[in-house]
């Protein structure tokens, strides 16, 4: 959708956090003296009035009859886009966009790079980022990331490197490369069933001219193996990890070790933006060297020290029973101790609790919401050293107790936070404290145009 379809309109914004205000700023440079209305929490209903005096803020949630008297709303990405009040206004004939939407429409010769993934999109789109900045590319990296495209709408870069969540994909055009990274269940309270969830994310296929995807994924291949402009990682002919290197084909480029960024998926990672960097046009194997120099992202497997001979691994932004797998492999400790639990979302932790089976740290820690069912299904399947805990600061306690002053501490969820957190930055804050590590601000480093 382009800003000039707005103009005149009876137009309301649909949220009031990052986005929602990228929105009402963007909307006012774009189309001063558009009237606009704005739908917030009670609890944000001071605050916003007083950063848009100009704006009609609403402070009730909207229902089907009050969408309906809009011709256009720009909700935010957190809301679905299956509400059952959202598809009553749009069968009225109410249109809905959203920031991600109006940048693409502002912006249809921008080259970008956009990726999506249930893991590994945030490390990989800064990835691309850091290594083509190393190159002397002025680079912009915002999205899904922390950065809405809106707060960057008047902004130039010679490359936009963009992270869609699957809540955006539908919402891209004209993107030069898209990325996927992986694909596994996740958000399906958002989409409604894991069919949805695969289709949207793969939304993104349709709106690239080319896209780079996961060999190492059946699956997907398949899903994207009709697109005229297919390209992969992970296969032995192009960007792969074999023997401890990343490699292009037969060539070692660069040892996985280099990687700042820990762990066998963090370099799978790499090879994406190396991939995607070649596609571009960019000398992939002269930023190689730069992944020494990326800093890792903050709650993804963020090593926060030791204590008292314990090391503690900070990985909350693990929302999946894979991305918990994928911890405990890049963690090289004798002795191990594994938080997992948090809201219950019903994914299938099948897959984990085999792979336990197999080889299990000292202690699985069971907590949150979810916990009991993760315990019980352990525990039905023989796994040995499962301790249930109530809560997040139980777990510490049972994980520092049961490694009895030597190994490794990892929270890594599995599982979203909201059974007892406001995010999973604020779990990871928390985790971090408990831990007795001095709270410090975990920010993004890159995001913007550089």
């Amino acid at each position: 959708m382009r800003w000039a379809e707005l103009s005149g309109k009876r137009v309301a914004v649909w949220g009031f956090g990052r986005e929602g205000r990228a929105a009402l700023d963007a909307l006012a440079w774009r189309l001063p003296g558009q009237a606009v209305d704005v739908y917030v929490g009670e609890d944000e209903a001071g605050a916003a009035t007083a950063a848009y005096p100009h704006v009609g803020v609403i402070a009730t949630p909207p229902d089907v009859e009050t969408l309906s008297r809009y011709d256009i709303v720009i909700k935010s990405p957190g809301i679905s886009a299956y509400k059952p009040e959202l598809l009553g206004a749009q069968a009225a004939g109410t249109r809905f966009t959203s920031g991600t939407a109006l940048w693409f429409g502002g912006h249809a010769g921008a080259r970008s790079v956009a990726v999506t993934g249930t893991k590994g999109k945030s490390t990989t789109s800064a990835l691309i980022a850091h290594l083509a900045r190393s190159l002397g590319v002025r680079t912009a990296l915002a999205g899904n990331i922390g950065l809405p495209l809106l707060e960057l709408d008047d902004g130039e870069a010679d490359l936009w490197v963009i992270e869609l969540s699957s809540f955006q994909t539908s919402e891209a055009l004209g993107v030069d490369l898209g990325v996927v990274t992986s694909l596994y269940e996740e958000h399906l309270d958002w989409h409604g069933s894991r069919e949805r969830y695969v289709d949207d994310k793969l939304k993104l296929l349709a709106a690239s001219s080319r896209v780079l995807v996961n060999a190492m994924q059946p699956a997907l291949l398949a899903r994207a193996s009709k697109h005229p402009g297919l390209n992969t990682f992970g296969a032995v002919a192009g960007w792969h990890v074999a023997d401890g290197w990343i490699r292009r084909g037969d060539e070692a480029v660069i040892h996985a070790d280099q990687v700042a960024a820990p762990g066998l998926h963090n370099a799978i990672n790499a090879c994406a933006a190396l991939a995607a960097l070649e596609l571009m046009g960019l000398d992939a194997r002269a930023a190689a060297p730069a992944l020494a120099s990326f800093v890792p992202l903050p709650h993804r497997l963020q090593p926060l020290g030791d204590h008292d001979g314990v090391r503690w691994i900070n990985d909350s932004i693990s929302t999946t029973p894979l991305a918990s797998l994928a911890a405990l492999e890049s963690i090289h400790d004798k002795h191990v101790a594994l938080i997992v639990g948090g809201h219950d979302r019903g994914l299938d932790w099948t897959v984990f609790v085999d792979a336990m089976r197999v080889h299990a740290p000292d202690a699985i820690i069971c907590q949150g919401r979810n916990g009991p069912r993760i315990a019980d299904a352990l525990e039905a399947a023989g796994v040995a050293n499962v301790f249930r805990a109530t809560d997040l600061a139980a777990a510490v306690g049972a994980a520092r107790a049961a490694l009895n002053g030597g190994g490794t501490v990892v929270l890594s969820p599995g599982a979203p936070s909201f059974d007892q957190f406001k995010d999973y930055a604020d779990r990871g804050k928390r985790f971090a404290e408990m831990a007795g590590f001095e709270a410090k601000a975990a920010s993004i480093q890159g995001l913007g145009i550089v």
